[in-house]
């Protein structure tokens, strides 16, 4: 007889479409249903479902899984709000939520997990404000909210949680100012704030983080000055300031400190003055991207120093002088110009003649206005084609007053001082 068998058959069958239909039968009260999927709720303690194509909202049951320690959800297609359920997760070191489609406001019940090491939110349409409460998770060591639509001002309350080795809060739409309890922070490694709307300075405070690798505060709408803060800190090696700020002052000799720096990067603010000498001891620079300031003075020859760089951009400035010939010795292609690689020496005051390495399309529009014709005759300063006492007396005069130009600079290191002097003395004894 085939009855038996065949109905046996029929119930899996049936069995087999409920489930599909209706997802697991889990045990009520044992499990958990997430997805189509039956979870323990006792022994369930990892959860990563990263790149698993995952759609629609984050259960609310996810919150009954109270022994999870980490919870990894990145790279999926979720939408909709965070469950304020997760704050029932009080277990949990990892929340890793980046990467989807989330949206409304961060649920303040994320206070609720004290044990959170690593809170990775970014890359999602999150709004509203950065819950106070988030201060609670003081064994925090990540903060990644980056690439949100988030706004208001960061609360007093992140600046507390001294555990935190990187915070980042690039790109979203917050406002108001730094405070100094950012030097509360000195934990801290890794610290991006740039594409918001904040205003005002960085405050002194700053020069507390002397652990900090990374600072990127791009397009943040800062101003005041900020370079002196950040003299001592050895261990940077990304410092990214340039774009839609204002920041304005000196680069201070002390800048000579940051020999682990491989990326400085000022471009459009208000920095002014000369770049000091101490620049070349930035032996590990790679890029140099100081474009779009008010820099004057001319360009120190330990530029040729840098034995790492693939980029330098200072053009729209004001340097002037003479451009040294050892600046071919970086082997640079100054028309070079994409998203990685910017060459540029364009809209300066640099004046002829001009190093052979470079074409007119490398140096563009040099405003040579008050460029000094200097005679043949080296040493001829007052250009009457002899070589005499009164160049002496000319160059001491103006070495005295530090109003010398560059035809007083016998040995074309681009510093005109006692040195030029004893060589023109040199040339007229020579040359009775």
């Amino acid at each position: 007889n085939n009855t038996k068998p065949m109905k046996n058959l029929f119930k899996i069958l049936i069995l087999s479409l409920f489930t599909l239909t209706f997802g697991q039968d889990c045990i009520d009260g044992v499990e958990v249903e997430l997805w189509g999927e039956c979870y323990n709720i006792e022994e369930t303690y990892y959860l990563d479902l990263s790149f698993h194509g995952l759609n629609g909202q984050i259960p609310s049951e996810i919150g009954e899984l109270t022994n999870l320690q980490e919870l990894v959800l990145f790279e999926n297609n979720l939408t909709g709000e965070i469950p304020s359920e997760i704050g029932n997760l009080v277990n949990l070191y990892r929340l890793e939520l980046d990467h989807n489609q989330l949206t409304g406001q961060i649920p303040p019940e994320i206070g609720n997990l004290i044990n959170l090491v690593h809170l990775e939110l970014d890359h999602n349409q999150l709004t509203g404000q950065i819950p106070s409460e988030i201060g609670n998770l003081i064994n925090l060591n990540h903060l990644g909210l980056y690439v949100n639509q988030l706004s208001g001002q960061i609360p007093l309350e992140i600046w507390n949680l001294t555990n935190l080795n990187s915070l980042i809060l690039l790109d979203n739409q917050l406002t108001g100012q730094i405070p100094s309890e950012i030097g509360n922070l000195v934990n801290l490694e890794y610290l991006y704030l740039g594409l918001n709307f904040f205003n005002g300075s960085i405050p002194p405070e700053i020069s507390s983080l002397s652990n900090l690798r990374t600072l990127i505060l791009f397009s943040g709408n800062f101003s005041g000055d900020i370079l002196p803060y950040l003299t001592e800190m050895e261990n940077l090696i990304f410092l990214v300031l340039g774009g839609d700020n204002n920041f304005s002052g000196q680069i201070p000799s002390e800048i000579g400190n940051l020999t682990n720096l491989e990326e400085l990067n000022l471009w459009g603010n208000n920095f002014s003055g000369e770049i000091p000498n101490e620049i070349g001891n930035l032996v590990s620079l790679q890029r140099l991207w100081i474009d779009g300031n008010n820099f004057s003075g001319q360009i120190p020859n330990s530029l040729s120093d840098f034995e790492n760089i693939y980029s330098i951009n200072i053009s729209n400035n004001q340097f002037s002088g003479l451009i040294p010939d050892s600046i071919c010795d970086l082997g640079l292609d100054w028309s070079q110009w994409d998203n990685q690689v910017t060459n540029g020496l364009y809209n300066n005051n640099f004046c002829p003649p001009y190093p052979d390495c470079l074409s007119e399309i490398d140096l563009g529009y040099q405003n040579t206005s008050e460029c000094v014709e200097c005679s043949n005759l080296n040493g001829d300063i007052n250009n009457d084609n002899i070589l005499d006492i009164l160049d002496i007396v000319f160059t001491v005069n103006c070495v005295l007053t530090q109003s010398c130009d560059s035809c007083s600079d016998m040995n074309n290191d681009d510093i005109i001082n006692i040195q030029d002097i004893i060589l023109m003395i040199g040339e007229v004894l020579d040359n009775p």
